[in-house]
């Protein structure tokens, strides 16, 4: 133990990443999927939302935290709405003229300067006119603007203070692009830090609090939140396991050996994982600790087993059989969560397998060693006398079959279990986090991700092409009513051709000069003013084009992003939507492009959820005659085999039954734990069945054994019921169900009528 401590905590690393419990894509589609949720700018972002105090201050904070948070090296980018033209880097205000779509109908000329001047002279009048005199020498035609109101959004976040704003409840929002990716718990804690402290700088002396939601985030909150709860849930397991063992044997050495077995299966399975994935999941060390929680009966067997008349080293191997029958029969079905492809999955089979076969060798071998000599008062009297009565449960095996019978023919009228498809359950994030995000990103009106039309070629430049050829039918779309608006990434970066053609159309330096002394020859504005309109159009009419990297730690940057990026030696375009949308006319106009496929992220999203189960299922119907023969070989009795399946098969019943009576939808997770508790019952019955059919067997030695394990069980399970992870949540609900009904039907299926009056050498 001590050598597995030394190895493996040292080399712990705890692993957040929530794609390994995400099914592994096949599709085009499932790829961009499982990509944009691991690797796309919205998986990074942060939301930040600052609350307590009236709107002048919460906008007052923001800026000021905007303003720090704009100098870190591990932000890419921070936006509360104050951004102004003045934040535009200076090489995309001297590109502006390869940006705008405003002189592609008829190229700039004396006329139109002419008439700008004139309409700039009429709002240097208004009271609008201070805000123009900066821009005015620079930018007569107002190209800037025209583009951002152009780029702008139809819908755009609340804003107060001239920063945005949540209405309910009142909080100043900013959005954050972090430089680490989002399932990078180590540079997101920094971050967070960083943030917080940075906050904590600013509002001292208020009451104003910030809350931060986002991928990252919630990365980091998870694994301190999962390390938080194991600690907790397991110091109160343990106290309860203390005083059940005390209880139960009533001995000190008893208690500490009983322990034995279950650390070491942990550190083990900790080794192990470290050794073949590098890092250990959250979720797999939570999971994997309670499965292993199985190891904690081979010692209770053992110790339930012990004659005053014999070692322990013969009771070990007296029980030794069973108990190996069992550790196979649970490990079937973790080898085929192993082969499931499912990075996670495949960490909490090594887990577990590792963990049983450690704890199953360690009470054969090394526990009978230290037991010392048994004491035929080692059991609790009043355990004994509880498990005497308990032999008395034979007589409902009628009724249990007949319960099971009805459950079966229920779940068969209600069209089997109900199955959770949507992907985002697979998450184990608390639901409030994601309702929360939700409820953020519609604050900053973003747009609906669910319809999308994606466009994929060869280079950028080809695809950028093809989206400027698809305008006009996207603007006919609009036109019709069939789409509210769209975006896509040639309105926010022109392709090279495109520029090309503008580039091509501007005028010289000297015709540029000639143009404006024509334009303002009866004005009142000086020619001199407009030095740097003449010197940005040269610097247009000379500048290499326009990359998508010029647009990079710029708002435009972050929203291209999103919609055009190159992996693999592809470059994929999104095509997003505005209000409504017709899909059926949306999916119409992607059929008459080749290069074009129309996108139902839910849709694809539950396919893949529904392909993932599918696979899982077909993996444990494989195991489950595995686990048919296996039992056969060790029982050589096929008779013997099928009384201990069926406790676990109507058990399972049962269980699917009243999860679908409270409208529990299942997901991998409930798998998980449908596995586990057939494990268990699988335990159970082998125990209850040897105790029948071998010749030297002890039918109460067995059920005390039985009973102590299920009664530990139970607690670790109804702990776990109580937590407030989702996911651990549904395991403990899960597993305690398991547990009831697989122990009470090993007891009333598996019993003969001679087991109702045991002998007095037994009592």
């Amino acid at each position: 133990m001590v050598l597995l401590a030394l190895i493996s905590l040292p080399r712990l690393k705890i692993s957040a990443d929530l794609r390994a419990f995400m099914p592994a894509p096949e599709t085009a589609d499932e790829h961009l999927l499982l990509d944009q949720i691991a690797e796309g700018p919205g998986s990074r972002l942060l939301f930040l939302s600052i609350q307590g105090a009236d709107s002048e201050t919460l906008a007052g904070q923001s800026l000021a935290l905007k303003d720090l948070l704009s100098q870190r090296d591990d932000i890419r980018l921070v936006a509360n709405g104050s951004e102004t033209l003045d934040d535009l880097p200076e090489t995309l205000l001297a590109a502006r003229y390869l940006l705008t779509d405003r002189f592609d109908a008829e190229p700039l000329n004396a006329t139109q300067l002419h008439e700008a001047l004139l309409d700039r002279a009429a709002e240097l009048a208004s009271p609008a006119g201070m805000l123009l005199e900066d821009w005015l020498g620079r930018d007569p035609t107002l190209e800037v603007l025209h583009l951002a109101e152009s780029l702008s959004p139809d819908a755009e976040p609340q804003k107060a203070f001239d920063v945005w704003f949540e209405t309910k409840p009142l909080g100043a929002l900013l959005v954050v692009e972090p430089a680490a990716a989002a399932f990078d718990p180590n540079a997101n804690r920094q971050l967070l830090a960083g943030i917080e402290q940075g906050f904590a700088s600013i509002a001292t002396g208020s009451a104003t609090t910030l809350t931060i939601n986002g991928p990252g985030a919630y990365s980091v909150r998870m694994e301190s939140r999962i390390r938080n709860e194991a600690n907790l849930l397991g110091l109160i397991a343990t106290i309860l396991m203390v005083v059940l063992m005390w209880l139960s044997y009533r001995r000190w050495r008893y208690l500490l050996l009983g322990g034995l077995p279950l650390v070491l299966a942990g550190l083990a399975g900790i080794s192990a994982v470290s050794l073949v994935f590098g890092t250990v999941h959250g979720v797999t060390l939570a999971f994997g600790f309670t499965l292993i929680g199985v190891a904690q009966d081979y010692p209770i067997h053992l110790l339930s087993h012990l004659k005053g008349d014999e070692p322990a080293t013969v009771s070990a191997a007296r029980i030794w059989p069973t108990l190996l029958t069992g550790v196979a029969s649970t490990s079937i079905a973790y080898v085929a969560f192993y082969l499931s492809g499912v990075p996670g999955l495949a960490q909490l089979a090594v887990f577990t397998v590792t963990g049983l076969v450690v704890a199953a060798v360690c009470t054969r071998w090394w526990l009978p060693d230290w037991v010392g000599v048994p004491s035929a008062a080692s059991r609790a009297p009043w355990l004994s006398r509880l498990s005497r009565h308990l032999l008395h449960w034979r007589r409902l095996r009628i009724l249990a079959t007949a319960v099971s019978g009805l459950a079966l023919i229920w779940l068969w009228t209600q069209g089997g279990p109900s199955w959770e498809n949507n992907l985002a359950r697979l998450s184990p994030l608390p639901q409030a986090w994601l309702d929360r995000e939700i409820e953020l990103r519609r604050a900053l009106a973003a747009p609906d991700m669910r319809y999308l039309l994606v466009l994929r070629g060869p280079n950028s430049e080809s695809v950028l092409q093809s989206l400027e050829a698809l305008s006009p039918e996207l603007q006919r779309a609009v036109a019709e009513g069939k789409l509210g608006g769209f975006d896509h990434a040639a309105e926010l970066l022109p392709s090279t051709a495109l520029q090309l053609q503008r580039q091509a159309a501007l005028p010289t330096p000297e015709r540029a000069q000639a143009l404006l002394d024509a334009a303002i020859a009866d004005t009142d504005f000086d020619p001199a003013a407009f030095s740097d309109f003449v010197a940005d159009l040269a610097v247009a009419k000379s500048r290499a084009l326009l990359r998508p990297d010029a647009l990079a730690n710029t708002p435009l940057g972050l929203r291209l992003a999103s919609l055009l990026w190159t992996r693999d030696g592809e470059t994929v375009a999104l095509i997003t939507f505005r209000g409504q949308v017709d899909a059926d006319a949306v999916a119409a106009l992607a059929g008459r492009h080749a290069d074009l496929h129309f996108l139902d992220l839910k849709q694809a999203s539950e396919a893949m959820v529904t392909r993932y189960r599918h696979a899982i299922l077909n993996s444990l119907l494989w195991a489950a005659l595995a686990l048919v023969l296996v039992i056969g070989l060790a029982l050589r009795s096929w008779r013997r085999s099928l009384r201990v399946i069926q406790p676990m098969v109507f058990s399972t019943i049962l269980v699917l039954a009243v999860l679908t009576g409270l409208g529990v939808s299942l997901s991998l997770f409930h798998l998980i734990a449908l596995v586990l508790a057939a494990g268990l019952g699988i335990d159970y019955a082998l125990f209850f069945e040897a105790a029948q059919s071998e010749p030297d067997a002890d039918p109460l030695a067995s059920l005390h054994g039985l009973l102590v394990c299920a009664v530990s069980t139970l607690m670790v399970f109804v702990l776990l019921a109580s937590s407030s992870l989702p996911v651990l949540r549904a395991l403990g609900l899960t597993v305690s169900l398991g547990v009831l009904c697989n122990f009470a039907l090993a007891l009333m299926l598996l019993q003969d009528r001679s087991d109702a009056s045991p002998t007095p050498e037994a009592a």
